[in-house]
């Protein structure tokens, strides 16, 4: 199964008062694991960035002027995204701006039926509670410390994060590693991991396994997956 982690920057907040899309980035999950393969552009508006949206996402009119118009990318794009489940934080709110990008340039419009809300996903598991994408990496102990400003192709990176924690399929994917006890009751090693079944690594071929660690990397140093490597290592040199 693939799914498509997207997010959008944008020169406003409504598209039918003609602001535009400045970026956009898109993680890749196959079987509820990220692939390595992310599609992310910066867009020319073709028209100014208001003060209040640059203070958001730091891309200023000057910053964007030479970059391609969504005209340019919009093939790169469709095919990237092809007939996925499009996941998105405040889902209506990009595909809002996704379409009007679509329609001005006479391209098929994504139908509703395609969205993944996270932030509704996260309203009826929370209820009440807040569920901004910080508040949910706070919640599930997910390093945001590089987020200084909203950045589509970072944010879709969390967000991929956060969405597997919501479906419950990070557990699924991920196990506890017990180090046990010494014969006083005192802890034999360090504090337990979690790490992934070994299994699920061995079903990913070379290249995806080039393509992964590509990706782990740009993740921190908090993130799970970098536990995993570690765990693999000291197996592997044991």
């Amino acid at each position: 199964m693939r799914e498509i982690v997207l997010d959008t920057e944008t020169t406003g907040l409504d598209p039918f008062q003609g602001h535009r899309l400045v970026e956009i980035g898109c993680i890749e999950l196959v079987n509820r694991i990220p692939s390595g393969q992310s599609f992310h552009r910066y867009l020319n508006p073709e028209r100014d960035v208001p003060s209040e949206a640059a203070a958001i996402h730091g891309l200023s009119s000057e910053f964007l002027k030479d970059k391609p118009f969504f005209a340019e990318i919009v093939d790169d794009l469709v095919a990237f995204i092809g007939d996925a489940p499009l996941v998105a934080h405040n889902a209506l709110f990009d595909l809002a701006f996704l379409n009007a990008e679509l329609e001005r340039v006479g391209k098929t419009l994504v139908p509703r039926e395609r969205l993944v809300d996270t932030l509704l996903l996260a309203r009826r598991k929370y209820p009440g509670a807040p569920n901004r994408l910080d508040d949910l990496c706070t919640r599930y102990g997910i390093d945001n410390s590089r987020r200084t400003k909203h950045g589509a192709l970072l944010d879709a990176e969390l967000l991929a994060e956060v969405y597997l924690e919501l479906i419950g399929a990070r557990q699924a994917q991920l196990i506890l590693v017990d180090v046990g006890t010494s014969a006083t009751g005192a802890p034999a090693g360090p504090a337990p991991i979690r790490v992934r079944p070994t299994a699920l690594a061995l079903r990913l071929t070379a290249d995806e396994r080039d393509a992964h660690l590509a990706f782990v990397a740009t993740l921190g140093e908090g993130a799970i997956w970098c536990d995993y490597l570690q765990v693999r290592r000291s197996a592997a040199n044991a």
